[in-house]
């Protein structure tokens, strides 16, 4: 599992880094954060499961890291079937920051 949730905004627990809103800490892999392009299908359902989202949508959907990453807004909003406030959460808090530091990640 990658994923754990931290509700202090400050944690020393080594080999663990806080995303950009301070919630979501991530495994350190190799020195760093595990590429979420190689995460299966359970590794996306337990992300969110982890960032309080119990929603099956991402199972029953086999989104993957990969299929995660290509994922546009619209997808999030009407593709997954969740209500509108959960879904934009998703988007705005979790997808679009990981499909950022991806893209950061990849072109250095």
């Amino acid at each position: 599992m990658y994923v754990v949730k931290c509700v202090l905004i400050s944690c020393s627990t080594p080999g663990l880094i806080l995303d950009s809103f301070g919630m979501i800490l991530i495994s350190m892999e190799n020195g760093r954060p595990p590429d979420p392009a190689d995460w299966a299908v359970m590794d996306v359902v337990n992300y969110f499961r982890t960032a309080g989202f119990e929603e099956q949508a991402f199972q029953e959907q086999e989104i993957d890291g990969k299929s995660l990453l290509l994922m546009r807004r619209n997808d999030v909003l009407t593709g997954l079937q969740l209500k509108l406030g959960p879904a934009l959460k998703i988007y705005e808090y979790h997808v679009k920051p990981l499909q950022t530091k991806h893209l950061k990640n990849s072109s250095s």
